[in-house]
């Protein structure tokens, strides 16, 4: 048997679960130490004396560091490079603009309040309390996000004959029969006692419980896989019991069907009402005033004192000097830049990999998945598509915006990239009808986004190899001079914006421990 390799199972977990699910799986391999809760109080006020920061970059990480500092008397300016604030935080309606390089999209969505998509960040786990408390703070309100519906479908090629089928019925059936054969194991009495101080009458009940088995231990169906016809009037009627070898073949069970059992996926999980940007827009309350938008940073010098930055602005140069610079400029941009960064710093920024994330955003005629009783969740397929998102809010609308792939595997991102935003909706459609077969009816315009060739972007996210992540992650968490690099990108939590949100959490309280310290020794030089 071939053998497999600690890295060559993390990268399949990374394609199949993305990034996240990577690093968590490296962490219980003992390959990453676990990550640590950087806990930020606040940066304390500076009373009468003066410091300046420039962020460099208005993703949430940014604006989390200018929040902060504000309120602690820090004078702030924030230069953004695109035409907007957010970064990997965009909400697309009607009207607005995909700045993705060769391929300028501009939405064309019903301009109505709850037709948006959430081409970035999409959910809010219960495990984010940094992103939760600013959400408190900042009034953002929020609702449910529905990550699992077992109403909606499971579909690959090889199982079912290519069929789609509802994932309560997949996942009873699966249950079943392992609680089955593990049944018929312990009844065995040629085997041991499966666990050690575990009575087997105990055992037994367990998995007649887990997997509805009948009293003589067998799986003839479940309830939990829904009915053809009755069970409310009249005796229900259940499905037939799938083939074993059916939902073998289907992919699902490898990552999908436990994907909520994730603590990142886990129920319950929340969304800004109204479009996630709306966290933007409460951070833009506080220091929209500080950002200049249309800003490209040119160059970084680092100084005895502070650090100057050089930008280009309405096709002028412009110059910004301040004590210290907090940049969530992705690690792949920063390389570009003019710089005088040590020599270990800027190789730990090339080591940094950029990830490859593609969605696509569909508007739909009319909701008809809610007639096949489908209120929010994904069903997940095994073509390239990976998913399709239902929408999680404005139920019983005449329209509705459909997330109609989500990628996460790099290679199926760049074949989706190389094809025109056209070819791209033609595909998601063509894809998308072997789960919901009139879904072409239905589709009237649609919006792509490969985050690899978003313009100021480049990329969604980091990835490390193994061999470079031990070496030179610890580094890019740590200043070069007065410059901190912040994001997601410096984090153990890539492409989540709580992950951006600590990373700045762990840069503000540096600056914060040398400010202090600068403070202190000019008050006993006084």
């Amino acid at each position: 048997m071939k053998s497999v390799s600690r890295r060559d199972f993390l990268e399949a977990v990374g394609a199949a679960a993305g990034s996240g699910a990577m690093y968590r799986m490296a962490t219980a391999l003992g390959v990453l130490a676990a990550p640590t809760q950087s806990a930020l109080a606040s940066v304390r006020s500076l009373g009468k004396a003066r410091r300046s920061v420039v962020v460099l970059g208005a993703g949430i990480g940014g604006l989390t560091a200018a929040h902060e500092l504000r309120k602690a008397g820090y004078d702030v300016t924030i230069l953004e490079a695109s035409h907007r604030a957010g970064g990997r935080n965009m909400t697309l309606r009607h009207g607005d603009i995909v700045d993705e390089i060769g391929n300028r999209q501009v939405v064309d969505f019903d301009d109505e309040p709850h037709l948006y998509f959430n081409a970035g960040a999409a959910r809010i786990p219960a495990e984010h309390t940094a992103l939760l408390d600013y959400c408190r703070e900042l009034g953002v309100a929020l609702e449910v996000f529905v990550n699992e519906n077992r109403n909606a479908y499971v579909q690959w090629d090889k199982a079912f004959d290519g069929r789609p089928v509802r994932q309560r019925q997949y996942v009873a059936d699966a249950r079943g029969f392992m609680a089955e054969l593990m049944a018929k194991s312990a009844l065995n009495d040629k085997l041991e006692t499966p666990f050690k101080g575990v009575d087997v009458e105990n055992l037994l009940a367990f998995f007649q419980v887990f997997g509805d088995l009948d009293p003589d231990y067998f799986y003839r169906g479940s309830d939990r896989g829904g009915f053809t016809s009755g069970g409310l009037i009249v005796e229900g009627e259940r499905h037939e019991i799938f083939d074993f070898t059916d939902i073998m073949d289907s992919g699902f069970w490898r990552f999908n069907m436990h994907w909520n059992e994730l603590d990142f996926q886990a129920p319950m999980m929340m969304q800004a009402v109204g479009g996630m940007d709306r966290i933007v827009d409460g951070f833009m309350r506080k220091v929209g005033d500080a950002v200049t938008l249309h800003a490209w940073v040119k160059q970084i010098r680092l100084l005895d004192d502070g650090v100057e930055v050089i930008y280009a602005r309405k096709g002028r140069e412009r110059k910004v000097r301040a004590d210290y610079c907090v940049s969530c400029i992705p690690s792949q941009l920063v390389v570009g830049l003019r710089n005088n960064f040590p020599s270990d710093y800027v190789r730990a920024l090339k080591a940094a990999r950029r990830s490859k994330l593609f969605k696509i955003g569909l508007q739909a005629s009319e909701r008809f998945w809610e007639k096949d009783r489908i209120y929010g969740g994904i069903s997940w397929t095994g073509q390239d598509i990976s998913q399709i998102w239902y929408p999680n809010h404005s139920f019983f609308a005449q329209k509705g915006i459909l997330q109609g792939a989500y990628s996460f595997n790099p290679n199926i991102s760049d074949a989706f990239a190389r094809m025109s935003p056209p070819e791209r909706l033609r595909e998601a459609i063509r894809q998308g009808k072997k789960i919901h077969p009139d879904y072409d009816k239905y589709i009237e315009s649609g919006v792509s986004v490969p985050w690899q060739r978003m313009n100021h972007m480049l990329g969604c996210g980091t990835v490390w190899a193994e061999e470079d992540r031990a070496v030179h992650y610890a580094r890019l968490q740590q200043p070069a001079g007065r410059h901190y690099l912040v994001g997601d990108q410096v984090s153990l939590h890539p492409g989540w914006q709580e992950g951006a949100i600590r990373s700045a959490h762990h840069a503000l309280a540096d600056i914060d421990r040398r400010v202090q310290a600068e403070l202190g020794d000019r008050a006993v030089a006084d």
